[in-house]
């Protein structure tokens, strides 16, 4: 009997307690615009780096350097030869464009990997390879924006097939396909 009273006196009691109102937890809508909340989500520090493209300009009127650089932020905690290696292949942005810059890729989409070991960088590039018989390729600007990180001496750049000329030895490295 004493047990069927203290659940008697729970139910009633929980019966008398204030009903808690849907509206009381629902979402309450925000005044805030949309553009200020994605400015609260925090970004990774960024920071400048220098990527070279082909100044077409030059490169027609026959005066080196042909590779022209533009600053663009990537993120800090990047892998920078990296960072730089996909800025280029993303191309030059409209502005650059209009500057008279252009990616010179010779039939290539990008890079599969990069691997910097005792001052040589190798590059393995992706997609179809082809210099069209130009004596002027994806090479040169692969050089001018690996070679600005003093601890890389070399670049060695394979094609799609793993191929380079000169796989060994302290020295650039092309794959016969840039060949003119």
């Amino acid at each position: 009997m004493a047990l069927v009273l203290v659940l008697f006196s729970f139910v009633l009691f929980a019966c008398q307690t204030t009903p808690t109102l849907v509206e009381d937890i629902a979402p309450k809508a925000s005044t805030t615009p949309l553009a200020s909340l994605t400015a609260v989500v925090s970004q990774a520090p960024m920071i400048s780096v220098t990527v070279f493209f082909t100044d077409v300009g030059r490169y027609s009127d026959g005066t080196p350097p042909f590779e022209a650089p533009v600053t663009r932020l990537v993120e800090a905690n990047q892998y920078l030869p990296e960072a730089i290696l996909r800025e280029f292949f993303r191309g030059p942005s409209a502005e650059e464009k209009a500057a008279g810059l252009e990616l010179v890729a010779s039939g290539f989409t990008g890079f599969q990997s990069l691997s910097i070991t005792d001052g040589i960088a190798r590059v393995y590039l992706a997609g179809s390879c082809g210099s069209n018989g130009a004596t002027y390729t994806v090479a040169a600007p692969i050089l001018a924006n690996l070679l600005q990180f003093p601890e890389i001496s070399y670049v060695k750049i394979y094609d799609s097939e793993g191929n380079t000329e000169q796989p060994e030895g302290l020295e650039n490295s092309i794959p016969f396909c840039l060949e003119p």
